[in-house]
């Protein structure tokens, strides 16, 4: 009786795997864009796990000048990016686009925010 305790509950505690296509590290397009020239020494950087939380950091010339937790939620392939502690950055609302380039998170105005490293 025990052992059928003991697989009853474990098969009930198992948790869903998140395979969403914004998993991963994503880096503002600009930054792509320039490379690793001289030039540019601000990259903007997000990191979206699997629980719907993320890390968005900002460096320039190699050190987090800013940085905060985010939420993120997905309906009907639209995603909401929702910002902790920065009082200068608005939610953003994306969607995913595959070019030949990659792929994009692209706001709704057609603006390319990032690119997924």
């Amino acid at each position: 009786m025990a052992i059928f305790a003991i697989i009853f509950s474990s098969n009930c505690s198992r948790i869903e795997q998140n395979n969403d296509p914004i998993i991963g590290i994503w880096i503002e397009a600009a930054s792509f864009q320039e490379g690793s020239t001289a030039k540019n020494t601000t990259r903007k950087e997000w990191i979206f796990n699997d629980v719907y939380l993320g890390r968005y950091h900002e460096f320039n010339a190699g050190k987090i000048i800013e940085q905060t937790d985010f939420r993120w939620s997905q309906e009907d392939g639209i995603y909401t990016i929702e910002y902790g502690e920065l009082k200068n950055k608005s939610i953003d609302i994306v969607t995913i686009n595959t070019v030949s380039d990659g792929i994009l998170l692209q706001q709704n105005d057609g603006n390319i925010l990032a690119i997924k490293e």
